[in-house]
């Protein structure tokens, strides 16, 4: 028998783990999937936005590869802290393949991102998703008339809706009621989504623009001038030599410029050609607003400052610029790419393949993709391991892992305990009058877990 630790209970991982075991090539293979949080899914429990059922729905055909009894679920198990090394891991395993994603955003580099109402859109939307870890976030959303998002990707999109959103709206999903329950409370009627670039090199997609212009009593505005600095705008040639989703894009922004703002009760500001270069803050230390420089198309794909200034009034700012992968103790690393050196998936150390360690998702290509190029990504890495598991299981493995690892002090959640938190976290959505509803800390996951 193959045994096999996946870290990470995302896409990736569960993807990785569904090759290893559904492939006939090699016979016996069983995987343990391992997580650090009780709750499996990864970013599809707690970065999906919660009226994204559509995508949510995902978890679905995740969980059947996580109930297949070649597979085990064990969550709570922290991987590179001091319970559980890297290289004890590998002790405990055949072969361990991590899919730990990329954790941290990144920032802006500008004056003022240390003032108070200023964050991430990462933090916003761990927030909003129930992440254990956000739990005391405290973005003063009753205390904001005006926002600013700064980014042009899809989840500046989400976190934009989530702010123009109503209670109404977002009762039926599982946001926790804490979350839920502030948004009800937030003052917020204004928020600005900007982009250095131009309308026709935004990097959202066409569905999840189009959102933000069918949101009840919402106005989504494009200011005509601001278009116009994009040089296929007007240009109905140019435009149709585009990408079919910029084209797309395009033609949905230029809508609404087209038809002007409206007199609903708040509005979303699409604002291009700004590059932000300074956070500005009250004498109370909290964020007052932003100030941005127009930029220009420089005839190459990228844009050039032209010494023009502009700010626009928040009291709350959230950057959302990208991710980057982060060190795992015990792994090599490059800084600069945010990744873990690697060969179809095999863990290079010192420029030779590590037996035993693979890397698969974004700590393997970087945070790019959707979500389903996690599948050939892992299928990629599988077959890396599977072409050594000649070699992979000439080691005997002394006992079952589970084993080790309650021996070393973690406390595992296998699977009924997770069945056990779907079970309360539909429970408190009924008292609450509301659809299954999300338990956003430790202690709530862990005691409904069994594990109090």
């Amino acid at each position: 028998m193959l045994r096999i630790a996946v870290v990470g209970s995302g896409p990736s991982g569960v993807y990785a783990a569904q090759t290893l075991v559904q492939q006939r090539e090699v016979p016996g293979v069983r995987v343990d999937v391992l997580d650090r949080l009780p709750a499996p899914y990864g970013l599809v429990r707690y970065g999906v936005a919660p009226d994204h059922e559509k995508i949510k729905s995902l978890q679905g055909s995740l969980r059947t590869v996580l109930e297949d009894e070649r597979v085990r679920f064990l969550g709570n198990v922290e991987v590179g802290g001091e319970l559980l090394s890297t290289g004890r891991l590998l002790e405990l395993y055949h072969a361990v393949v991590y899919c730990v994603g990329a954790a941290r955003d990144r920032m802006l580099g500008i004056p003022g991102e240390e003032l108070a109402g200023v964050h991430s859109a990462t933090a916003f939307v761990s927030w909003y998703s129930g992440h254990p870890d956000a739990v005391a976030e405290a973005f003063g959303l009753a205390s904001v008339d005006s926002a600013v998002v700064v980014g042009a990707g899809n989840v500046a999109v989400d976190v934009t809706r989530i702010l123009a959103r109503g209670e109404a709206e977002l009762a039926p999903t599982d946001m926790p009621q804490p979350a839920l329950g502030a948004l009800a409370e937030s003052g917020v009627r204004r928020v600005a989504m900007v982009a250095r670039r131009g309308p026709s090199q935004g990097k959202f997609t066409t569905k999840e623009l189009r959102e933000l212009g069918t949101l009840p009593g919402v106005d989504a505005v494009v200011d005509p001038a601001e278009g116009a600095l994009d040089p296929v705008y007007g240009d109905p040639a140019a435009a149709a030599a585009l990408p079919a989703v910029a084209r797309r894009n395009l033609e949905v922004l230029r809508g609404w410029a087209e038809r002007g703002p409206g007199d609903a009760g708040r509005r979303i500001d699409l604002r291009f050609y700004l590059r932000p270069v300074e956070i500005l803050g009250g004498p109370d230390g909290r964020v007052s607003g932003m100030r941005f420089e127009r930029t220009a198309p420089d005839g190459r794909g990228g844009v050039t400052g032209t010494g023009v200034f502009e700010e626009i009034g928040a009291q709350l700012v959230l950057r959302s610029v990208g991710y980057k992968g982060v060190p795992l103790a015990g792994l090599p690393f490059d800084p600069a790419t945010g990744t873990v050196p690697h060969a179809a998936g095999r863990v290079m150390r010192a420029g030779r393949a590590s037996v035993g360690e693979y890397v698969a998702g974004w700590i393997k290509r970087g945070p790019t993709g959707v979500i389903g190029t996690n599948r050939p990504c892992a299928k990629e890495t599988a077959s890396s391991l599977l072409q050594d598991a000649g070699v992979l299981a000439r080691r005997e493995l002394s006992s079952d892992p589970l084993d080790a690892l309650r021996a070393a002090g973690l406390r595992p959640v296998e699977w009924p305990g997770w069945l056990a938190v779907e079970a309360a976290e539909a429970d408190l959505g009924r008292s609450l009058g509301r659809r299954s509803v999300k338990i956003p800390d430790w202690q709530g996951l862990l005691g409904a877990a069994g594990l109090a």
